[in-house]
């Protein structure tokens, strides 16, 4: 059990009240893996069965596309709900909330008429997202002085469940001789294991301040705040365009569809190998994090260029760099959020405000490269703005990485 006292004027700490055994400690770590592997997959497994409810639903391209979209659309929408069901119900309870409602939105998705593919997708990236802002302020919470390793676990964990589930969700399609909605089906059995895992969590209590609301309104008038968000925000952008536009690139360069979705799927799983690279390359000191906010950044451009103008023989390589640096900087977004935080409310939110703000741009982002590509006819142009759009992350980085760590009175 822990409780939050002030070791200085406008600065909230948390501190243990008992000695937390280490089996519970465990368990915790645990349930939140398990929590995290449910955070991708059910997203991340709509792309490869995309063809086939196509054809099967007899969507439009349109349609298609908005089903894409919404997920990370909903990312960002509903992650203003997180502090305030926070502040009700507290951290644990609200996971375990997010999980049967994720599960709803899975089973939804199977349903008849065509128009619950939609509800249930938007239900789906309710629940994640939600859970997105709430997971930072608990590691915020249970492990004040080993936040850089959480994070770093939490978002491997992220990462590796949707890459799994990417990679997985067609040759289980043909294990188990079932159609795309029996594919899609059998992403709720891991959700059940995620809410037996979170249930004795869930349902304990946690003593609280009275008081412990997430200071929306002092942190979007706080600079620092809005470096953390900007950052985060350029982050997710630049994600989601590689993840919706390098196979094409790489197609039109010559490589097969088949071999740039193995890249794709290499790079994904590559990343979470780079999110575990972040406690050992940043410190709670300002210098670690300003210099590897600028490693990341700088190194997501050298990838970049590499896959549009580098030869192809050398594409694997950059693969390679897009992969590590892209998870390292997922992780480093996120940890950044725990690190300037002074406590669990402001961590929550932080998450609420840099997540809410940083997947609308995330979802604006691959339509703007596809506008920018139909407009110059060909990837010369969209490339230069992705490598200004670095070399901005960068410069924001050095600020959003400074040692300075947000109040909650601000």
């Amino acid at each position: 059990m822990t409780q939050q006292s002030s070791s200085a004027p406008g600065i909230a700490t948390v501190v243990p009240t008992t000695g937390p055994h280490t089996a519970r400690k465990a368990g915790l770590i645990a349930g939140i893996i398990l929590v995290s592997l449910n955070l991708r997959p059910a997203i991340t497994s709509l792309g490869p069965l995309l063809p086939q409810i196509e054809e099967d639903l007899g969507l439009s391209g349109t349609g298609a596309g908005l089903l894409t979209m919404l997920p990370v659309l909903c990312l960002g929408v509903f992650a203003g709900l997180g502090p305030t069901l926070r502040h009700r119900f507290g951290e644990d309870r609200v996971l375990l909330g997010c999980l049967p409602v994720l599960l709803g939105g899975i089973l939804l998705r199977l349903l008849d008429p065509t128009a619950l593919l939609y509800v249930g997708t938007v239900v789906v990236g309710g629940a994640i997202a939600v859970a997105n802002v709430v997971l930072p302020s608990l590691i915020k919470r249970e492990f004040p002085d080993r936040v850089p390793l959480m994070m770093a676990t939490y978002t491997m964990a992220l990462t590796f469940g949707g890459a799994a589930a990417a990679g997985a969700v067609i040759p289980l399609q043909s294990v188990v001789d079932t159609d795309w909605r029996g594919s899609l089906g059998l992403l709720a059995v891991p959700v059940v294991v995620g809410v037996v895992a979170w249930l004795p969590f869930g349902l304990r209590r946690v003593r609280t301040r009275a008081d412990g609301r997430a200071p929306i309104g002092p942190l979007l008038r706080n600079r620092l705040a809005w470096l953390v968000t900007a950052f985060v925000g350029l982050e997710a952008l630049l994600a989601y365009v590689i993840f919706g536009w390098l196979p094409a690139i790489c197609v039109s360069r010559g490589m097969s569809e088949a071999a740039a979705g193995y890249m794709m799927s290499a790079i994904t799983f590559l990343q979470a190998a780079g999110s575990m690279v972040v406690p050992f390359f940043i410190d709670r000191g300002g210098r670690g994090q300003r210099g590897f906010c600028v490693v990341v950044a700088l190194g997501t451009a050298v990838g970049l260029v590499g896959i549009v103008v580098a030869p192809l023989w050398t594409i694997w390589l950059w693969a390679l760099v897009l992969g590590i640096i892209g998870g390292a900087a997922f992780s480093l977004a996120l940890t950044l959020i725990g690190l300037r935080a002074g406590d669990g409310d402001t961590a929550a939110g932080l998450s609420s405000m840099s997540q809410g703000v940083g997947y609308a741009l995330a979802a604006a982002g691959p339509f703007g490269v596809g506008a920018l590509y139909q407009l110059s006819g060909g990837w010369g142009v969209p490339l230069a703005v992705l490598v200004a759009l670095c070399v901005l992350m960068a410069v924001i980085g050095v600020g959003a990485g400074r040692d300075a760590t947000l109040s909650r009175e601000m």
